[in-house]
């Protein structure tokens, strides 16, 4: 696997801890200064993870 394939996995799955806490707010008991903080970050982040998806499926078709 490339060193460039290896980051993108890598940063994915930073990105995916980061995502998985924000989930974590939003499931708690509802405050609503937390859960908009948590809900336009997961957001963010889903973007993130998406776009870093697409840059793996990139890599992996032109390998």
């Amino acid at each position: 696997m490339s060193e460039r394939l290896d980051t993108l996995k890598a940063a994915r799955a930073r990105m995916v801890e980061d995502r998985d806490a924000h989930a974590k707010v939003l499931a708690a008991p509802f405050n609503r200064d937390n859960a908009e903080r948590a809900r336009m970050k997961f957001m963010e982040l889903q973007n993130v993870i998406d776009a870093i998806d697409r840059a793996i499926a990139s890599e992996q078709a032109v390998s």
